[in-house]
């Protein structure tokens, strides 16, 4: 059907592993057959475990984390071939490009021997904190750019299916909520225990070491989240060829 994942400083590589389900709905206003306006709604979970890394460093970090994603976008479609729902051989089908503006929300967890935790509140990078990643917690509402191919072919009058994948570029490194180095811990459990916890659970290291400043994330890159599947478009008005499409899967 389809689904969702990301890439960033808990995953750069891992598509299969870490995809999770996602689905949503999209309207879209044919201009012409080529041109077309659409609007999505799009719901999908992403996840990743350092856990699994072949990066013995990564490994050792142990650093875990999900969050649902909500997204709300206006795009632009373009058809490489004459394209129209319902005509005929010769305008049945194309495949296509897309890229528009988004906003989305999303709130990452980490899972802990209690259960799972809402990380943003507990600023585990310093953030509101002398000396810590940033004056102020992230927001977690943000923009993004997303943008992708398709294609796509009548089955049926009035109807089509596809199939999409598109990227969605972010202006965040705190989907993850892993960007900078590691806060003194000491200082994360007076705000709240449960923060030092999370902030780092490294593995195999000496009971006297401290990670403090050293290397957590790597806030250069930002992290990026994908949608794609299955997309079934239904026809809902002949005259200027405005048509309403569910989404199985994301894209």
């Amino acid at each position: 059907m389809g689904g969702a994942y990301y890439i960033g400083d808990l995953n750069n590589k891992h598509f299969d592993r870490f995809t999770k389900p996602a689905g949503g709905l999209v309207f879209r206003y044919n201009f012409n057959k080529r041109a077309a306006l659409r609007a999505n709604f799009l719901m999908g979970t992403v996840e990743a475990y350092d856990s699994y890394s072949t990066s013995q460093w990564q490994r050792e970090r142990n650093l875990n984390f999900k969050s649902p994603i909500k997204e709300l976008s206006a795009q632009f479609e373009f058809n490489f071939f004459n394209y129209k729902i319902g005509g005929d051989e010769s305008q049945n089908f194309s495949p296509y490009i897309f890229m528009g503006l988004a906003g989305f929300h999303f709130d990452p967890q980490a899972q802990t021997a209690n259960g799972w935790v809402h990380l943003q509140p507990l600023g585990t990078e310093g953030q509101g904190l002398p000396g810590g990643a940033s004056l102020k917690k992230y927001k977690l509402t943000q923009l993004s750019l997303p943008f992708g191919v398709g294609f796509k072919t009548g089955f049926s009058k009035g109807m089509c299916i596809g199939f999409e994948w598109g990227m969605r570029k972010t202006f965040t490194d705190y989907l993850d909520d892993v960007s900078t180095t590691y806060y003194d811990p000491a200082v994360l459990t007076q705000r709240d225990p449960l923060a030092a916890a999370v902030a780092d659970p490294s593995t195999g290291k000496d009971a006297n070491y401290s990670n403090t400043g050293k290397q957590r994330g790597n806030p250069s890159n930002k992290d990026w989240y994908s949608f794609f599947g299955i997309v079934l478009t239904l026809q809902i008005n002949a005259t200027n060829t405005c048509a309403g499409a569910l989404k199985m899967g994301g894209g």
